[in-house]
């Protein structure tokens, strides 16, 4: 008997979410000095030299992003690299706000209020450098393209720079920067393309419609997430949004033909698709459900209405 997946729930900061953060970090605390970083889980501070002590008492100059990493600019060239990694999350709040005792693990305190640094998970993998110097922030850039500012033809060669499918392409850092599972799935329902096509079975027209769709998506969800940024600090940063297309929207009509979407899990992280837009009416086929349905595996959609007893 062919039954649906569970449902996943995996929320990362990407592209969009990590550059509302940068604008909105900017306007609360840009100019004022870090009086001071206060750690609750040591786990975070991942970085023994400079100390952390030497970020006291320094400017924000600037706010960075290198991938899904902020880059918080400090006088004298120092800087503190924070990857938020899945669960991670940022609040602004009065000046010296107590750190939560549960799911928080830092706070940077300025003159005008304190981020707080939370992370909703078991497994804390959030993680804070202290860096000196251009060079040693090199070393943090996992050197994907930037998709929204580099030229499309960069962003092409890109894509076809290494052998994978179309969702590990998108989300490998080392070929573009900042997308992950939520805007990858958005990109690719926006290209009409399978999450499972290979990059170098793409044709020229396929390859211009996918990177047509990386600047549109992110593009859009950049502009929408900033222009919120400047008003308030984003409180709800999440891979789950209403407008979405498809990701996260497994089981309800697709807003552009009406079918169910579709979602297949591998490894710890899943894939939402329209099969009707994206795959010529196919259902993908996950790995692990594969070997144990065998032939029950429905193979197009009007099979899954059958089994789930809706024809």
């Amino acid at each position: 008997m062919w039954a649906p997946l569970p449902s996943y729930h995996g929320p990362v900061p990407e592209l969009p979410d990590i550059e509302a953060y940068r604008t909105a970090i900017e306007r609360v605390a840009g100019g004022q000095v870090l009086e001071q970083v206060r750690l609750r889980s040591p786990f975070l501070l991942r970085s023994v030299e400079p100390p952390l002590a030497a970020a006291t008492g320094r400017r924000l100059e600037t706010v960075g992003r290198l991938g899904k990493r902020l880059v918080f600019g400090l006088e004298g060239k120092l800087f503190l690299v924070l990857h938020l990694m899945i669960a991670g999350r940022l609040r602004w709040r009065k000046a010296g706000a107590s750190i939560p005792s549960r799911a928080g693990l830092a706070a940077l305190d300025w003159p005008h209020g304190t981020l707080l640094l939370t992370e909703a998970s078991g497994r804390k993998r959030a993680s804070l450098h202290v860096v000196a110097g251009r060079e040693a922030l090199e070393q943090h850039d996992p050197g994907g393209v930037e998709p929204l500012d580099a030229p499309p033809e960069a962003v092409a060669v890109a894509l076809r720079s290494r052998r994978h499918t179309l969702k590990r392409a998108l989300t490998d850092p080392r070929i573009l920067s900042g997308i992950g599972n939520a805007y990858s799935d958005e990109i690719l329902h926006r290209a009409r393309l399978s999450p499972f096509r290979l990059t170098d079975a793409l044709d020229d027209q396929e390859i211009g419609a996918l990177v047509d769709a990386i600047r549109e998506v992110l593009g859009e969800w950049t502009d929408r997430l900033v222009a919120a940024a400047r008003e308030s600090f984003p409180e709800k940063v999440t891979a789950f949004r209403e407008s979405f297309a498809v990701h996260g929207r497994y089981g309800k009509p697709c807003p552009d033909c009406g079918q169910p979407v579709q979602r297949i899990a591998y490894a710890q992280n899943e894939a939402n698709y329209c099969a009707a837009c994206q795959t010529g009416g196919r259902l993908l086929r996950d790995r692990a459900l594969s070997r144990l349905l065998k032939s029950d595996w429905p193979r197009t959609l009007e099979e899954l209405e059958q089994r789930l007893g809706r024809s």
